[in-house]
């Protein structure tokens, strides 16, 4: 049974639709994450699902009520700002126990709950500090600290990690990720960080212009893309987006890409694509992740179909663990992800694997995929 359910949910401030005709489920402990593109609507969705704002149509419902029309303090959620918004004349403690307190919470119980949540989150010797001697990360575990000791039913977390450092955000995802393992509540969670939404969630929804592009499992969303704006979004480096066209041979698929010297590259695409016969001579967006355009020696072994080609390579960007390597094909730069010490260099032409296990089609036209 779905414990957190939006339903047709529309937003609208004044003549502008913010959010248009949204559909989600999440079971009880799940980890929603709402990821997308600045203005896409997450933080508005976010906000309804507090109550900070009014839905204008459709229904939200938490643990099987309805609650368009409770106050927030009615909905038995507790929210995380991406500010923090920890009050600088409290010491942490008194911040953590604020709302209890003005709740009418005995000191006694609030005591023995603020010390369960600092030793949770590991901030016991901090309790007696301000806000003004923590540093980013600790400010950030104060304001996890404030929601936790509510024990609500929902989590609301809007982009937390946002205002940390690139390491400090990394511990901080896996604090959380260990917090929602112990705790098993449900969470909903903003962020533009795909890598985020990828690491933390067990459902994540894609959103643009306040339409849900996609909503499945971090899997799903990254090796099915819905559609070019998914597939593009999601994934560092992004999906290769290379135009083609469809070729079928004796009853044999393949699609046709343009390189920028010689005859064109046909690519078989196997009996999975014996769907696509009728389109000959269409033409297509062939997608593939840079993982599944490699070095010969670091090709899946397991793939059924591996196709090899001879590159010029552009670029070569190394990244410790990879090396990423630039270069043309269909008249796009494309991102091949070889091992560290693969032996190519800018310059060069390597002979590269392309794992059509993983190849994906687009529509150019809809957008949609086709494969």
């Amino acid at each position: 049974m779905s414990f957190l359910k939006i339903e047709k949910l529309k937003k609208s401030f004044g003549k502008v639709d913010v959010l248009k005709g949204i559909d989600l489920e999440i079971e009880e402990g799940g980890f929603l994450v709402l990821v997308g593109p600045s203005g896409c609507g997450k933080s508005t969705l976010l906000n309804t699902i507090a109550g900070l704002e009014a839905i204008t149509s459709g229904s939200i419902s938490i643990n099987g009520k309805v609650v368009n029309d409770l106050h927030p303090s009615q909905r038995d959620i507790a929210m995380v700002f991406q500010s923090y918004a920890l009050y600088p004349n409290m010491t942490v403690a008194q911040n953590i126990g604020f709302g209890m307190e003005i709740r009418g919470v005995a000191k006694a119980e609030r005591d023995a709950a603020i010390a369960k949540v600092a030793e949770t989150l590991q901030i016991g010797a901090l309790l007696d500090r301000k806000p003004s001697q923590l540093s980013g990360g600790q400010r950030q575990r104060v304001a996890m600290g404030r929601a936790l000791v509510r024990d609500p039913l929902v989590f609301l977390f809007d982009e937390p990690l946002s205002n940390l450092d690139a390491k400090l955000r990394v511990d901080m995802r896996t604090e959380i990720k260990r917090l929602h393992q112990r705790m098993g509540t449900t969470i909903v969670y903003v962020t533009h960080d795909q890598i985020e939404a990828m690491t933390l969630a067990t459902r994540i929804a894609v959103l643009k212009d306040g339409v849900l592009q996609q909503f499945g499992t971090p899997a799903e969303i990254y090796n099915k893309p819905a559609n070019l704006f998914v597939a593009d979004f999601m994934g560092s480096p992004s999906m290769n987006l290379i135009p083609a066209t469809v070729e079928v041979d004796g009853g044999k698929v393949g699609i046709s890409m343009q390189r920028d010297e010689g005859q064109p590259l046909l690519l078989p695409l196997g009996n999975s694509a014996g769907g696509l016969a009728s389109r000959h001579g269409q033409k297509v967006v062939f997608g593939i992740r840079p993982e599944a355009l490699t070095d010969l020696d670091s090709a899946d072994r397991n793939a059924t179909q591996v196709s090899e080609l001879d590159c010029e390579i552009e670029v070569i960007e190394p990244a410790g663990s990879d090396t990423f390597a630039v270069t043309r094909l269909g008249g796009r730069e494309i991102v091949a992800r070889l091992r560290a010490d693969a032996p190519i260099a800018a310059g060069q032409t390597a002979r590269l694997a392309f794992n059509l296990d993983k190849a994906l089609l687009f529509d150019p036209e809809t957008q949609e995929r086709i494969l």
